[in-house]
């Protein structure tokens, strides 16, 4: 080892002073005439196999013939070092010839990465500069060593390093080597808030993409601190106040402190709320001749008293753009002018209405899309090539593009074409996977174990449709079902589906198992701001086997295969994320269908569900209420059990599934007829508990109330069955726990109003783990 040692100093020492022995040896020879200049008649180069002697030459700089100084000399020799061609250099001069002997760098043989267990070889490798068969630089190598420690870093492994090694061969090759040392995950092990009044931590830390240590820290990486969360998080934070009225709100500092052990990160976000404000008066002024004020006042959709937020007034500005676009009005300007009221907290808004500049879009260039293709992207964008250029439109069309799901980063500019009134529209996308193979296993008091294996792609082949596959199974039912959607067909805002499916179940009464499959297609498009309308069709097969003499006689007179043949729509509105108040929103679904365009079935059927939630208590507690109802009418001989209401242990907590309803009591195995009405009302609430949020335990608490009712043959195994409308309600209590294999719910529960029929259940908790 002191031999190695000693010649490694030499060799470095060597290096260091040859320019000095190069000046020395110079001066020594040189001519009595001048002891400081050379004339140089000829060169020889030696050393060099892949660089030819004139290229050498020409990175010397010395011209044959002309007068140099030893300075010049020195300046050779540092130029031919400085180039990367040449491990070493000497330049030596012999007369009026000078010698230059060079030792080239070698050619890499092969790479490779030692020590990398997080990021295969393959992430890894496409970092890098150096390649095989190319000459081997160590400053290359040292940045391809820099670009692999960064790649840790962005995963949250600060202390990561690569170290590139050569490994010597012959014929003047090396293996070139990066020794990784990834180090431990870098944590988020606290986020806290500075300036905060009106919100707990606790409620701002949900709205932030990063978060803190949990737990289950050591198996859950989302609490890993990556840097460039910070920048989401602020924005993310900023939209959470401003949503709710904060006008003067300002995130002055956000400080990420390091461990003293450097394996945790503490981030505190040092903010200033200010005040909550309302909207005051609303008013419409036309500063453009053609637009009349009163119209565009009449569509204002916003009243007095709501809290002010930029999203609602740009909702304002597009829907009074639109109207104008409909009155033929072009390059139309609406600007929103405020007028704060800071004594009463409110804020007067006043909408002008100007003349805008005459700009166009003279076109839309997209980068980056690898996969992707254009058209994709390129329908996000209400507005074409030759349209008035509308900035509101292009930032809309630019968060679509990132609503997708398709892109890891979207950036959305104009810059001036090729004259003053045009404007180059620049998309710049960064591609990210969208496919997702999903295992997981779940258990449920209701179902038993299960495990179940789901493919999604939501681009397949670049053209953002969807595709989907999965199969299900549990202890008493399988299940298998595929599905695909064009969400633009014909290139409109229209979204085809096609669907397949295959379900096997045995039933808990009896030992009858019902065998189901079909396919379907279905037709969507938006009929309002916030609804749509989705139009189905819809073949099933379904068949029953397996009753006996113990099972309801209504069953078995219903134990044959049927085809059903039916047709149908499903209305449904959502403002939940697009609604006036960011706190609460409202989702309605109606399903209405007819059955017996062709099949063996003749039915009409209708489904409704609507639900509205808010939070209140600075947010911390969540209200949720929940309403379903249904109703079938047989045109033919009667319903099936197949196609009746039946109430799973999820609608109405406390009963079993199919524990409630009509019941065969005649018949030995007891078993659930279902009905052909049914409704039922959930109110539930969830509120933390005053535990660690580490822990990830919170708690609810419920209010179930419903019936299931009406069968058309009530002539049942020893007589009539009550099929009369009886309400069953219950009462309990839930504890959420996010752990690592999923999110675990546990529900306690107390039946109120039940039938001595009826099968209660007092406590289930269902998990489910993805992996």
């Amino acid at each position: 080892m002191v031999l190695r040692a000693f010649a490694h100093f030499t060799s470095r020492m060597g290096r260091l002073l040859a320019p000095v022995f190069v000046v020395l040896s110079l001066v020594a020879v040189a001519v009595p005439a001048d002891a400081q200049s050379f004339r140089f008649n000829s060169f020889d180069v030696q050393g060099n196999f892949r660089t030819n002697d004139a290229s050498v030459l020409q990175v010397a700089g010395i011209e044959p013939g002309s007068t140099v100084t030893a300075g010049q000399v020195n300046d050779a020799l540092q130029r031919l070092q400085n180039s990367g061609l040449f491990e070493t250099v000497e330049v030596a001069p012999r007369g009026n010839t000078l010698v230059i002997t060079v030792v080239e760098y070698p050619t890499i043989n092969r790479i490779a990465i030692e020590g990398n267990r997080r990021l295969d070889d393959d992430e890894l490798l496409v970092l890098l500069e150096s390649t095989p068969r190319r000459v081997f630089s160590p400053i290359t190598a040292e940045r391809d060593a820099a670009a692999i420690a960064e790649a840790y870093r962005v995963t949250g492994r600060l202390t990561a390093t690569a170290t590139p090694q050569i490994i010597r061969r012959d014929e003047n090759r090396v293996d070139l080597v990066f020794v990784v040392s990834e180090g431990s995950v870098v944590e988020t092990q606290r986020i806290a808030f500075v300036g905060n009044r009106d919100y707990s931590d606790r409620r701002l830390r949900q709205v932030l993409e990063s978060t803190q240590a949990g737990l289950f820290h050591a198996l859950i990486r989302s609490d890993t601190f990556i840097e460039d969360r910070i920048a989401l998080d602020r924005q993310l934070l900023t939209d959470f106040y401003q949503d709710r009225g904060y006008i003067d709100f300002a995130i002055q500092s956000v400080t990420p402190e390091l461990s003293r052990d450097r394996g945790a990160y503490f981030v505190t976000f040092n903010i200033r709320e200010g005040q909550s404000y309302r909207i005051g008066n609303l008013s419409v002024v036309s500063e453009l001749p053609g637009a009349n004020a009163a119209d565009f006042q009449n569509i204002i959709n916003i009243r007095q008293g709501v809290r002010y937020s930029p999203r609602v007034i740009d909702n304002v500005i597009t829907r009074m753009e639109n109207l104008a676009s409909d009155q033929g009005l072009r390059f139309v300007r609406v600007e929103p002018r405020l007028v704060r009221d800071d004594a009463n907290l409110v804020v007067n808004v006043e909408f002008v209405i100007s003349r805008g500049e005459r700009v166009f879009v003279e076109r839309i260039d997209i980068e980056g899309n690898q996969t992707t293709l254009d058209r994709v992207i390129r329908r996000q964008f209400d507005v074409v090539e030759g349209d008035p250029m509308d900035a509101r439109q292009i930032r809309a069309a630019a968060e679509r593009i990132r609503a997708t799901g398709f892109f890891a980063d979207v950036q959305v500019e104009g810059r001036q074409g090729t004259t003053p009134e045009q404007v180059i529209v620049d998309v710049d996308v960064e591609e990210q996977p969208t496919g997702s193979l999903g295992f997981s296993a779940s258990y449920s008091t209701d179902g038993g174990a299960g495990l179940a294996v789901n493919f999604a792609e939501e681009n397949f082949l670049g053209r953002g449709q969807a595709l989907a596959v999965g199969f299900n199974t549990t202890s008493g039912s399988q299940s298998l079902n595929f599905s695909f959607t064009e969400p633009a067909f014909l290139r409109r805002d229209l979204a085809l589906g096609v669907s397949a499916y295959y379900a096997m179940s045995n039933d808990d009464d009896s030992d009858a198992e019902s065998t189901t499959y079909g396919v379907g297609t279905s037709l969507g498009f938006p009929v309002s701001e916030n609804s749509r309308l989705r139009l189905f069709y819809n073949y099933d097969h379904d068949e029953i086997t397996g009753y006996d003499t113990d099972d309801s006689l209504i069953l078995r007179n219903e134990a044959e295969s049927a085809d059903t043949s039916r047709v149908g729509f499903t209305y449904s509105f959502d403002n939940r994320d697009t609604g006036l108040n960011p706190n609460a929103g409202v989702f309605l679904a109606f399903t209405g269908e007819y059955a017996g365009l062709g099949g063996d079935t003749e039915f009409l059927r209708a489904r409704v569900r609507a639900q509205a939630e808010t939070r209140i208590m600075r947010e911390e507690v969540t209200l949720r209420a929940t309403f379903e109802g249904g109703a079938i009418t047989a045109l033919d001989d009667g319903t099936r059990a197949s196609n009746r209401f039946s109430l799973n242990s999820r609608q109405l907590r406390g009963f079993e599934s199919g524990g409630t309803g009509p019941r065969d009591t005649g018949a030995a195995n007891d078993n659930a007829l279902g009905g052909n009405y049914f409704a039922v009302a959930r109110f539930e609430t969830a509120f933390p508990l005053g535990l660690p949020e580490e822990y990830g335990i919170s708690g609810g608490a419920f209010f179930d109330v419903g019936s299931v009712w009406g069968l058309d043959d009530t002539m049942g195994s020893s007589g009539t069955v009550d099929d009369d409308f009886y309400l069953r309600s219950t009462v309990g209590l839930s504890v959420f726990w996010d752990t690592a294999l999923g999110p675990l719910r546990f529900n306690f529960s107390h039946p109120l109003e039940y039938q001595d029929y009826d099968r209660t259940r007092n406590f289930d908790f269902t998990v489910e783990a993805r992996f």
